[in-house]
């Protein structure tokens, strides 16, 4: 089990880090409260967990083989990170295009353009996959502890987001902290894209 530890400490480090998914988790519960936004926490999990053994079962060498598909994950990832940043501040300036959180299926498929997921999995298929195991079990064993480790850390940021409603009932304070998790994402666009 003690080889295990360097997995369960850098899932933990991995998912309780600023990110797309924490920050539009945060914003999620803090517009909709935590109930609402479950199937965002569900959907990054479900599309986490099956992007990681995938990767274990080599996907990962493709990356590593052809560069250009990671870069162009990080052009479309950061692209849909600006989307998702315009609709926030547009519900900010009193537009109804937020008037939902991400659904479970759009969280899933987010996972497939988070850059920050690609290298979660992509560094667990290359550094902690257990050697003495068969790919299959081993690649199970990672993508389940990645999967266990960061469902409670990214429901403790949409907790904080819940947390901090109360300070956002008015309308103003609403609109300053959506445009400023709008622009987080947007900075967080840019900094994939250098």
């Amino acid at each position: 089990m003690t080889e295990l530890l360097p997995l369960l400490t850098y899932s933990f480090v991995m998912s309780s880090t600023p990110g797309p998914n924490n920050l539009m988790l945060t914003a999620s519960g803090a517009n909709f409260g935590y109930r609402r936004t479950v199937p965002h926490i569900l959907g990054i999990a479900a599309g986490h967990g099956p992007q990681i053994f995938v990767t274990c079962l080599g996907l990962g060498s493709l990356f590593q083989a052809f560069p250009v598909l990671h870069q162009l994950l990080r052009l479309v990832g950061a692209g849909y990170l600006v989307y998702l940043a315009w609709r926030l501040a547009g519900s900010a300036i009193g537009q109804k295009d937020m008037q939902r959180p991400l659904s479970f299926w759009q969280a899933a498929a987010f996972q497939l353009v988070n850059p920050k997921s690609w290298v979660k999995a992509i560094t667990v298929a290359t550094v902690f996959m257990p050697p003495d195991m068969a790919v299959l079990p081993a690649a199970t064993l990672v993508s389940v502890i990645a999967v266990a480790i960061g469902v409670p850390c990214v429901s403790m940021w949409a907790l904080f987001g819940v947390a901090i409603r109360r300070l956002l009932t008015d309308p103003r304070r609403q609109r300053a902290f959506n445009a400023i998790m709008a622009a987080s994402l947007v900075v967080l666009a840019i900094g994939l894209l250098f």
